[in-house]
């Protein structure tokens, strides 16, 4: 009785597996993702702040700026960027800190590339923070 238990679960699972496999299409390297790239390079350049490397952009943002373009101005995303703005502890300890304007910076312009249709509302966000 228990051979055909796992025996069918076995089975089961490699169909799973298999049918996974197949639809699989990961992420892909498209000409898109590395004009915008470069594009997001030269504003990098442009602005004086530090450039990755081409791959490492196309990887991280693809053609769509990824997580940072899923609506930049939603309070969950404002939390997120908030809760990175701190001395680092957790708990009580917990301080918000003056943080670099190049970081913004960058991710203005990331947004600025990827995403321009929420650019105005990114600065609003970031207008009220106090940066060093």
């Amino acid at each position: 009785m228990n051979r055909w238990v796992y025996l069918t679960i076995g089975i089961v699972f490699l169909l799973l597996t298999g049918a996974a496999l197949v639809s699989y299409h990961g992420k892909k390297e498209t000409e898109q993702a590395n004009v915008k790239a470069e594009q997001l390079q030269t504003a990098l350049a442009t602005a004086g702040l530090r450039v990755p490397y081409k791959s490492s952009i196309v990887r991280v943002l693809g053609d769509d700026g990824g997580a940072v373009c899923h609506d930049p101005r939603d309070a969950l995303r404002r939390g997120v960027l908030y809760g990175m703005i701190t001395n680092g502890a957790a708990g009580p300890g917990q301080r918000p800190v003056l943080i670099d304007n190049k970081l913004l910076q960058g991710q203005a312009l990331i947004i600025k590339v990827y995403c321009p249709q929420y650019a105005d509302a990114f600065q609003d966000v970031i207008a009220d923070l106090k940066d060093a």
